[in-house]
C-alpha cells in the first residue's frame, strides 16, 4: 500500500481489504454534533470489513464494525517522533473502544523501532481493559503506532487499531511484522 502524499508505503498479510486512495477512517468523540475527530487515517486497509454490524442509533442502516484497520497520517504539530509513539495509541483506543472512560486505556513503554528497510522511528501501544460491553460491537481494543520521519523531514505515522480479547484478534507478532514494512516511498516521476 502507498500514500503518495506523505510518501510511505507499507504491506498488509493477504486477507486485508484495501481501500480507496480517498479513503479517510476516524474516531471522535461521541455524541460530537459535528462529529469532529480525535484522530484519523489515510491509506487504510480493513480485517473484516463487517466483522460486526449494528444499527445503535436506530436509523434503520446498519454501521460496519471492522476487526482491525491500518493506515498513515501526518503529524503537524507535534515536537517528535516519541511524542506521536506516546499519545497516538491511546488516542485510537479511547476514541474507537473506551469512551467515555479515560481509566480504562492503558498504555505500554515507548520503544525506538527500525523497520526491515532500515527507517528508524518510535514504536508505542495502548489498550483498554474491561470496557463495559453496552452496545452490540463494543470490545476492548488495542492500538500500535510507529512515527518516524518523511523524506522531506515531516513527521508522519503508520497507525494499527483493531479489537482486542476477540476471536480472531490480530496477534501482537502480526501487528509488530506489518510495522517492520513501513517505508518510504517516492512516487515514479512522469518523465
Amino acid at each position: 500500500m502507498t500514500n503518495p502524499t506523505q510518501g510511505i508505503a507499507f504491506d498488509v498479510p493477504p486477507r486485508w481489504e484495501i481501500q480507496s486512495a480517498g479513503w479517510v477512517t476516524y474516531v471522535s468523540k461521541d455524541g460530537d454534533p459535528d462529529d469532529k475527530p480525535l484522530i484519523a487515517i489515510r491509506n487504510v486497509a480493513m480485517l473484516q470489513k463487517k466483522w460486526c454490524s449494528s444499527d445503535e442509533n436506530r436509523d434503520g442502516t446498519l454501521e460496519d464494525t471492522p476487526l482491525a484497520q491500518v493506515g498513515t497520517r501526518g503529524n503537524n504539530g507535534y515536537r517528535s517522533t516519541h511524542e506521536i509513539a506516546g499519545s497516538d495509541p491511546e488516542t485510537w483506543v479511547y476514541g474507537a473502544y473506551a469512551q467515555p472512560d479515560r481509566t480504562k486505556v492503558k498504555t505500554g513503554t515507548v520503544e525506538a523501532f527500525t523497520t526491515d528497510s532500515g527507517l528508524k522511528g518510535t514504536l508505542g501501544t495502548a489498550w483498554s481493559v474491561g470496557v463495559k460491553k453496552s452496545k452490540k460491537c463494543v470490545t476492548d481494543g488495542k492500538a500500535w503506532v510507529f512515527a518516524f520521519k518523511s523524506a522531506t523531514g515531516d513527521l508522519v505515522s503508520w497507525s494499527f487499531f483493531g479489537a482486542r480479547n476477540v476471536s480472531g484478534e490480530v496477534p501482537d507478532a502480526t501487528i509488530r511484522k506489518v510495522a517492520a514494512t513501513v517505508r518510504l516511498y517516492k512516487a515514479p516521476s512522469d518523465s
